[in-house]
Parts: C-alpha cells; sequence; structure tokens
C-alpha cells in the first residue's frame, strides 16, 4: 500500500478494514520473532525449527516435519499432490432430481423426449388457420389436449403452453386481436396488430429447445437449480452424479469451548463451526464432527475407525508437547504425501493416506463394516479404497489457508469436478510478499481489482468475515495493476 494514505483515501474509504501501510522495520530483541506472526506485514519472520520427534513416520521424498523448513514443499506442488492423491473420482451413482443438486454429472445429461414434446403456444391469444377474420369455436387451456383440427379461417381461444391444434398456422396474442359478433350469435376475430399475422407466430414448435436422445450438458458439469429444471422438463426423474467424498472433521485439543466466553485459559472452537460448510463447498458430505482430546491413543484410534473418504484434523500438526498427529499417523500405518508447505499462513498442514478401513481394524472388524463403510461414501472399491487425512493447523486462518490448498482439490477431484483455469483480477495495489513462500490474503474485489484486507494473521478470522476471496501471492509479492490468482471464499 502507499505510504501516504492520503493517497489512497478515495480507493479505501469504502472499506474501513483493508491493510495498513506497512510500519517502519524496529529492532526485536533476541528469540522474539514467533510472537510477530500476526503483526502486519511481518511476511519475512523465520520459522522456528521444531524439536526432533522420537519416531517420526517417514514422509515421501525426504520430507520432514517443520512447516517451512528444509521438508517443506511450494504450495503450487502441495496441490498438485493433493489432486493426484484423489486418484479417480468417486463412482457414479443415481440420485432423484431432489437429492442431485450440487452433485457433478458422470454422465452426459440427456433429453427423454422432444423439447416441447409438441407445438405449443408462446402467448395467451387465439390459435388460428389461415387468412383472417376468423370464426371462434372455443377454447384451449395447458394441459388440454385432443383437439379437432382447425378449419380454414376459424381460430380457438388459446393460453400460454396450450398444446396448438392441429391445423393451426399462428397465434394472434390477445392484445392484437378484436372480436365482434357475427349473423346467428357468433363470434368473428379481426386482427388488430401493427403488422400483418404471418405463418408460424408465437408458435414455439416441438423440437425447439432439443429433440430426444439429444446431449444437453456434457460430464463435469455442476448439477445446480437450472440443471434440475432442465433435466425435468427433459423427461429425467433421476441423474447420474458422481459421490460425494465423505468428511469426519476431528477437531484436536483439550483448551477447546463449545460455547460462552473463554476462561480458565481455555479458547472458544471457531473450526467446528467454520470448516464443515466450507468443505461443504467442495463437495464434502459431513459424516460427523467429533472432538479428540490431547490423546495420542484417542486419535490414532479415531484415525484407523473412521469411515470416511476424507479425515480432517485441526491442529496438532506442529512439534508442541501435545502434538500428536504425526505419531498417530504412524500408529495407524498412514503414509505422508505432504509435511509442510511454503505458505503463509498455513505453513504447518498435512496430506497423508490411511489404510482402507478393513486393512486399518482387522479383516475380521473390516468384514462387518464394510457394508456400513461403503454406505458411508466408502465407494471406490469398498475396503480396497485407501482413505485420505489432511491436518490442518489449529490457528483459524491458517486452517482455512490448509483447506484451501489441500482440501480444495482433493475433495473436488473426488466428486467428479472438472479441474478449473485459474481465476485472475488486477491487483488494485501493492502485495507485499515473502522471500521464498507463497502468501494467502483476504482480498475484496472492487471496482479497481483486488484489495487486500487487514488481520490477516493467522489467528485471526476479521478480515476473512470480510473477503470475498483469498488471493495468492507469490514469493517477492506484486506491484499493482498485476495480476493475481484470487481462489474462491464458499459463501454457504
Amino acid at each position: 500500500m502507499s505510504a501516504d494514505p492520503a493517497s489512497d483515501g478515495d480507493l479505501l474509504s469504502p472499506y474501513p478494514y483493508l491493510v495498513r501501510s506497512p510500519a517502519s522495520p524496529t529492532a526485536s530483541p533476541a528469540g522474539a520473532s514467533a510472537a510477530s506472526a500476526d503483526r502486519p506485514y511481518d511476511h519475512d519472520a523465520p520459522v522456528p525449527e521444531p524439536e526432533p520427534r522420537p519416531d517420526p513416520a517417514e514422509p515421501e521424498g525426504g520430507a520432514r516435519p517443520g512447516g517451512s523448513g528444509p521438508g517443506a514443499i511450494s504450495w503450487e506442488r502441495a496441490r498438485s499432490r493433493a489432486l493426484r492423491a484423489a486418484g479417480r473420482p468417486l463412482p457414479a451413482e443415481r440420485l432423484p432430481l431432489a437429492e442431485a443438486l450440487g452433485g457433478i454429472l458422470a454422465a452426459p445429461l440427456t433429453a427423454l423426449t422432444d423439447l416441447p414434446a409438441f407445438d405449443t403456444s408462446a402467448m395467451d391469444g387465439w390459435a388460428v388457420s389461415g387468412p383472417g377474420p376468423w370464426l371462434l369455436a372455443g377454447e384451449l387451456l395447458a394441459g388440454q389436449c385432443g383437439s379437432p383440427s382447425l378449419r380454414d379461417g376459424t381460430a380457438v381461444r388459446i393460453a400460454t403452453g396450450a398444446q396448438l391444434p392441429p391445423g393451426a398456422t399462428a397465434v394472434l396474442r390477445r392484445e392484437d386481436g378484436s372480436v365482434r359478433p357475427a349473423h346467428g350469435g357468433a363470434e368473428l376475430l379481426h386482427d388488430r396488430g401493427a403488422v400483418p399475422l404471418d405463418q408460424g407466430r408465437d408458435i414455439r414448435p416441438r423440437g425447439q429447445e432439443c429433440h430426444s436422445g439429444e446431449p444437453l450438458l456434457p460430464p463435469g458439469t455442476a448439477v445446480s437449480p437450472a440443471v434440475l429444471g432442465l433435466a425435468a422438463a427433459a423427461g429425467c426423474d433421476e441423474l447420474p452424479v458422481h459421490g460425494r467424498p465423505t468428511v469426519e472433521l476431528l477437531v484436536l485439543g483439550d483448551e477447546l469451548l463449545d460455547s460462552g466466553l473463554p476462561r480458565d485459559g481455555r479458547i472458544r472452537d471457531a473450526l467446528g463451526p467454520l470448516l464443515p460448510s466450507w468443505l461443504r463447498g467442495y463437495g464434502a458430505r459431513i459424516l460427523a464432527v467429533r472432538r479428540v482430546g490431547d490423546d495420542l491413543g484417542l486419535l490414532r484410534d479415531a484415525l484407523r475407525r473412521s469411515p470416511a473418504d476424507v479425515v480432517v484434523t485441526t491442529g496438532g500438526t506442529a512439534a508442541g508437547p501435545v502434538d500428536f498427529l504425526h505419531a498417530a499417523l504412524a500408529e495407524a500405518g498412514a503414509r505422508l504425501l505432504v509435511d509442510g508447505v511454503r505458505v503463509r499462513p498455513g505453513h504447518p498442514m498435512l496430506l497423508a493416506t490411511l489404510p482402507p478401513l478393513g486393512e486399518a481394524l482387522g479383516e475380521a472388524f473390516g468384514q462387518a463394516l464394510g457394508e456400513a463403510a461403503a454406505g458411508a461414501g466408502d465407494g471406490v472399491g469398498g475396503q480396497s479404497r485407501h482413505r485420505c487425512l489432511i491436518g490442518l493447523p489449529g490457528n483459524p486462518l491458517a486452517a482455512v489457508a490448509g483447506a484451501v490448498t489441500l482440501a480444495e482439490p482433493l475433495l473436488r477431484a473426488l466428486a467428479g469436478w472438472p479441474q478449473a483455469q485459474p481465476y485472475l483480477v488486477r491487483a488494485a495495489a501493492p502485495f507485499p510478499g515473502h522471500r521464498e513462500d507463497t502468501r494467502l490474503v483476504p482480498v475484496v474485489l472492487a471496482e479497481q481489482g483486488a484489495l487486500p484486507l487487514s488481520y490477516d494473521g493467522p489467528a485471526m478470522l476479521r478480515g476473512l468475515a470480510l473477503a470475498e476471496g483469498l488471493a495468492v501471492v507469490p514469493p517477492g509479492g506484486l506491484p499493482a495493476g498485476a495480476r493475481v490468482e484470487v481462489l474462491e471464499v464458499p459463501a454457504g
């Protein structure tokens, strides 16, 4: 941002919480780097190296725990590994229209009928045959059929959407017609329109939108309310959609409260309320949100027994005295794919594969629980399909950064979403960057482009609550006017 606040006044005034100008550097006492994590623009604060673990799981590629330490990988590479970890999308299932909303088409949506299925009137008025004036002969409403053919020189009152009688050549709109008495009590319809009535006027011909057997939408299309309407109009009662990946959210920590004010050294759990809806925005179906205390055995057993396609944990990813996730993964037979990402906030995030449920519990338990696991969403190959774990940091904004880094590509790939192109917008202000790490910054999308919000520290949510997206700032930062990728913030 500009060092002169007045120069940005017109741009920033609608947004009272935008990022402030960088503070002047100040000397820090030795060893005081960790406390600076939430300070604005403290992008180069070193990340403390973790304490050695007694028996860590050996990560892929020699990575070792430690966030932005030597074992961490780039943000782009982490997302690529999450995408590959999904493998094939979950298998297709045919769902009633009311249950298919939010799914992804696993096959083309094909019309089962012509649309319209018959010639219909596009307007309220009269169906006429030949040139006028016309002798009136009855009325047709939507839903009626079996009307006799119209003879030349006759007309019938008709409602919008009603099936045209055989012999009709056009529809005369109600505002263009005038009815007058004729001999013997009959009525004559006259055309009073500004232009002569031409053949086919205001008729929706059969098959105007599609013909039976015609593909309407390709696989990979998201099932929106409009897709449901099109499917119903085209005669479909069910849709083939990929299964939605099931998620069990494990919120770790003895210090968390479910209600009330922080007290006795304990704080409110922000991620239990935040993450389920966020993950649903990526196509997930939430099986459960469970609290797990700071106990290695409890966490290990929760990982082994979860029937979900993806287990998501919060906290425990670093090297604190009660950060048991690495040890629990090792005891559960997990294989680490990502152990630290060069991104701020959120660097100590994890991605791992867990053994299939039957293998994790032993064959006796596996056979007994196989049907339940398949019903909960473990659909590709039943028990033979591996499960995934995403370990998110415990700080709220850092956890969200982990979700957009690892959960978005993994869950959307499992749900059959096609890979989207990056959404690029103009940076309306400079975006300072870290020397080596990617930054994820809450932004609003103003007319001038993406504007960074303040309160963007790892433990903060105030900026995110106002955000319309998360800007991906590469190492080194971006000047004003550059193109910046913006990630979606789920709206509900």
